[in-house]
């Protein structure tokens, strides 16, 4: 036998592969909503502990001291397992069940399993917890003349957040937010222990239909590779327009 049917006899098969694809395309996915999610979430979590009302600090504040505090994992467990024995038992069934309305000859619309709901939900809070701090360190990087500005064009308080500081604390916040989003992607790993068919869940069950356990696993990390290398590359384009707009106004 060459040494090139060798290496052809340990590659994975076609089939694999698609398995893989598809788990990619599960956790492209699955990031891309958590962090919509988690950033929308996060502006309003990061607008509230700014605030000067104690009715609105102090939930901030206890979200970020539930989420942060406690692991990833548990909390999936918890909205997986632990909601899902509070629900009735029609409920639960009903949302293990899969769910579709044709919109058309071509396009059918599926209603997400129960474990893409429970990996959204969950990740999307815990991520909004430190994707909040992110955005409050840029809202604090926002020079006060900006607000004094704001306030003096007639904005109140919420306007001027809004209009003024949010877009410029989201620039001045986009290299950690950009770290978040690496980490949301890597986080979705923990998404298998509740049975979504994600990457990592994907390459599990490769290495156990063939055995090769390198090949799966490493065929999955160059995936992961290649997903953060994109959101780094999409960053450094966004910094560099950044930079050219800015010395343009100059």
């Amino acid at each position: 036998m060459t040494e090139f049917q060798t290496i052809l006899g340990q590659m994975l098969a076609p089939k694999y592969l698609g398995w893989l694809v598809d788990g990619l395309w599960m956790t492209l996915l699955l990031s891309a909503v958590v962090a919509v999610f988690s950033t929308l979430l996060g502006i309003v979590i990061a607008a509230a502990r700014s605030s000067r009302q104690p009715w609105l600090v102090l939930p901030a504040r206890g979200f970020l001291s539930v989420f942060r505090n406690t692991p990833l994992l548990v909390q999936l467990f918890f909205w997986y397992f632990g909601v899902s024995s509070l629900l009735p038992e029609a409920s639960v069934e009903w949302l293990n069940t899969v769910h579709s309305v044709a919109l058309g000859p071509y396009l059918k619309l599926t209603w997400p399993s129960f474990e893409l709901l429970c990996a959204i939900f969950g990740l999307s809070l815990y991520s909004a917890a430190y994707v909040s701090e992110e955005i409050r360190a840029g809202m604090r990087g926002v020079a006060e003349a900006q607000r004094l500005a704001a306030a003096a064009l007639g904005l109140n308080r919420w306007q001027g957040l809004r209009y003024v500081i949010l877009p410029q604390a989201v620039r001045i916040a986009l290299p950690p937010l950009l770290g978040q989003y690496m980490n949301i992607v890597k986080n979705t790993s923990l998404t298998m222990a509740i049975g979504l068919a994600e990457l990592s869940y994907t390459s599990r069950q490769v290495e156990a239909q063939t055995f090769k356990t390198f090949q799966a696993f490493g065929v999955a990390t160059l995936f992961y590779i290649a997903a953060i290398a994109l959101i780094e590359s999409l960053g450094q384009l966004i910094q560099r327009r950044q930079r050219l707009a800015g010395g343009t106004q100059r």
